[in-house]
């Protein structure tokens, strides 16, 4: 473009945004009234104009008849004395209580139609004002004598104010609640990469420690407590445990079947499911702050063949039971070794599922109390509350035959029956259960050795 030429002029456009407004209020329940206007044209646009109804408003009389009472007659007669001049009969009783519809009637002239600037009774509306300055500071000499009173006094002594939103300070209180509990272990030394000194703990936070007491009703009081610990013996090899929650009861009856207490979970390979699972973490971004997806599985179930096995089956896994290790429990022989039965009741799938297998305790814990006393057999556990993590809720429904294009599995892959023996950890077992239970207790080391049993 030469220099002689000009570029396209600026042109100015005024946006104009067209808003309705709904009027849900009902139409009048008079005819409108209708005014007798003078006709001076249309010239200059009077008609149009924002005051064109306001002065026509201001030229209408009002036709209200006010009388000498206002509208509120007010009978004076058969009050004793008012005609006296006595008018003690009208005052207000000396003990009489103010109706709180009344109290906006008592206010003096200069206060009608002004709001309340103090805010009584609002914490949020304050004056910005410092409270240790409300009256002046007067001293006989400023000596350094006065400084060091005011200094050492208590009252006026400048409070050590922290921010409790800063992470350090969270920390520090939440390493308190634990050197409360075991005074012993606590922490004395400096803050470091690994370590924290817990925050300041107080006489009263000590008392309540040893001499609990119920928040709302003080009546109650604490007959036992229990340590919250975790049972790492009982933990599976996944060193967690999930919940299955079922659309319906599986073994439907008039009563409970007791089979469900000892059903076996078979969790099927579905290629189209790891393609989808696949797909899903690609597209995900742990930057969005979305929750990771879930790899999401079909279920066979499987129950005892023979109900009369439950009670079996259940001393197998009994610890406490000292012959849980006798072969005649097994019910049913295969192949010439002892065994358990369990047939195929149906195939489940996933329509819900919530927690992640990663994370120990982002969903809930099961909790039970256990006290030594009265329990037979071995006591492998001291009087505590153990919990047991729960990382994952799955909701289960019937599969239905109709679904995919591919079928899970085909009739020739299909369990029909599974053949179960109950036995101990071998060797390579034994160590992935305690390296995944290092991170709940760190009394166990890395490599897998024990420095003390739970």
């Amino acid at each position: 473009m030469s220099s002689g030429q000009r570029g396209p002029g600026v042109v100015h456009q005024d946006y104009i945004a067209r808003i309705r407004y709904s009027n849900a209020l009902p139409p009048p329940p008079y005819p409108p009234k209708l005014l007798d206007i003078p006709g001076t044209g249309l010239a200059g646009g009077q008609y149009t104009s924002a005051g064109y109804a306001s002065k026509l408003a201001r030229e209408q009389p009002l036709n209200i008849e006010a009388d000498a009472e206002l509208g509120m007659p007010i009978d004076m007669i058969g009050v004793p004395g008012i005609f006296n001049g006595d008018e003690r009969a009208i005052f207000a009783r000396p003990n009489a209580t103010l109706h709180p519809a009344d109290k906006a009637l008592c206010k003096p002239l200069t206060a009608q139609g002004k709001a309340n600037a103090t805010g009584g009774g609002v914490s949020f509306l304050r004056r910005t004002e410092y409270t240790a300055s409300q009256g002046p500071q007067h001293f006989a000499s400023n000596t350094s004598k006065d400084m060091m009173r005011l200094r050492n006094d208590p009252k006026r002594r400048k409070l050590n104010t922290v921010d409790k939103e800063d992470p350090v300070n969270i920390i520090r209180n939440i390493v308190k609640g634990f050197d409360i509990a075991h005074p012993s272990d606590a922490y004395k030394g400096d803050d470091s990469t690994t370590n924290i000194r817990g925050a300041a703990v107080t006489d009263a936070e000590l008392r309540a420690w040893t001499h609990p007491k119920h928040p709302t009703n003080s009546d109650l009081q604490l007959l036992d407590s229990y340590a919250v610990l975790p049972d790492l013996s009982a933990l599976p090899t996944s060193n967690a445990y999930m919940i299955a929650k079922f659309q319906s009861n599986p073994l439907a009856g008039e009563s409970y079947d007791e089979r469900l207490d000892t059903a076996i979970m078979r969790p099927l390979d579905d290629a189209h499911m790891s393609a989808e699972y696949k797909r899903k973490m690609e597209d995900w971004d742990a930057a969005t702050g979305k929750p990771q997806p879930l790899m999401e599985f079909d279920y066979e179930f499987f129950v005892p063949a023979d109900g009369s096995a439950v009670h079996n089956i259940k001393r197998k896994f009994d610890v406490n039971d000292t012959e849980n290790e006798d072969p005649d429990l097994y019910t049913d022989e295969l192949d010439g070794e002892r065994s358990f039965t369990f047939e195929r009741l149906r195939t489940y799938e996933t329509y819900n599922q919530h927690g992640h297998p990663d994370n120990y305790y982002n969903d809930s814990v099961a909790l039970a109390l256990h006290d030594p006393e009265g329990v037979l057999g071995e006591k492998r556990l001291e009087k505590a509350a153990y919990y047991y993590p729960i990382v994952q809720r799955t909701a289960l429904r019937p599969k239905r035959k109709v679904g995919r294009m591919a079928a899970t599995q085909t009739e020739d892959d299909r369990v029909d029956v599974i053949s179960l023996q109950v036995r101990g950890y071998d060797e390579s077992e034994q160590q992935m259960v305690l390296e995944r239970q290092a991170g709940l207790d760190p009394s166990l080391r890395p490599d897998g050795a024990v420095e003390s049993a739970a």
